[in-house]
């Protein structure tokens, strides 16, 4: 069996996604490491190994990610090539959508905002808003300093004692807003606050501001989908308030199976499907 794999190589952890030459999906997995290289090169390893695979068997590597600089060579005598962190989301993103065409909002550490569809990708901006946000905050603030415990924290956090809502200061109607959207992120903080409130506040202010920035990103353009990847797609928290900006603003929010591995997976397609056609079989 010929595989072609894409390795998104993060600052800590790497996403490795493998495909058949004909394209048919083998297997998506992460792993965490102390650095790029070492998560890298045990992310194939334990890839190869699970899929009951040899190096002969792996006929081009595909990397990208900010950890992919670090590879001055090929790894393992495999060819190994990069692609554009920004083209490899574009293409993620739409595959596991199955959209022709989408903003594909990467949540990482920052968050990155690519418009793909039929007439090309480009990325369009970004934030240092993003997961790294969400953990340095709440490492201060809340003495969290894992996504599992900001997770677990969020579950019983109150949100209505940390921000400030329309109803908090206007008892009358406003027409295009509703009585319970934000009027100011941490800008009620009762004496009660818990850790638990404070956690999900942090994350209430992280998404509201990335979808804000789609929103805002899509009155300029008629694309409508907004196509979600990256690692904070895993907090659970995410769907309820791209659910809220969805009914407020009339965008589309989808979170995609398998969203943390789009940027791995675009990396492997780039490779496959080069200008429409399949490049392994050439």
């Amino acid at each position: 069996m010929s595989v072609v794999i894409g390795i998104d190589v993060g600052g800590s952890t790497t996403k490795i996604v493998g495909y058949t030459h004909t394209g048919k999906l083998v297997s998506m997995l992460k792993v965490e490491a102390a650095d790029p290289l070492t998560s890298a090169y045990g992310a194939l390893g334990k890839f190869i190994n699970e899929n009951g695979l040899a190096l002969k068997d792996v006929c081009q590597i595909i990397l990208t990610g900010v950890g992919s600089s670090l590879f001055k060579k090929d790894i393992y005598g495999i060819a190994t090539s990069r692609v554009d962190e920004f083209k490899a989301i574009g293409l993620g993103g739409l595959a596991l959508s199955g959209k022709k065409e989408g903003l594909i909002v990467s949540m990482g550490t920052g968050t990155a905002f690519v418009r793909a569809g039929k007439d090309g990708i480009c990325h369009i901006g970004g934030s240092g808003v993003g997961g790294g946000t969400v953990l340095g905050l709440c490492s201060k603030l809340c003495g969290a300093t894992s996504f599992k415990t900001v997770v677990e924290m969020a579950q019983d956090g109150q949100l209505g004692t940390v921000d400030l809502n329309i109803s908090d200061i206007s008892k009358g109607v406003i027409s295009t807003l509703t009585p319970d959207t934000t009027a100011s992120n941490f800008g009620k903080m009762e004496d009660s606050v818990t850790p638990a409130d404070l956690t999900v506040g942090v994350l209430n202010m992280v998404f509201q501001t990335i979808g804000m920035m789609a929103v805002f990103a899509c009155r300029n353009d008629a694309v409508k989908d907004v196509i979600l990847t990256g690692t904070l797609t895993l907090v659970p928290f995410a769907k309820h308030v791209f659910e809220a900006l969805h009914k407020m603003h009339g965008v589309n929010f989808i979170i995609p199976q398998n969203a943390i591995y789009a940027t791995a997976t675009g990396a492997a397609l780039s490779y496959l499907y080069q200008n429409g056609e399949n490049h392994a079989d050439q």
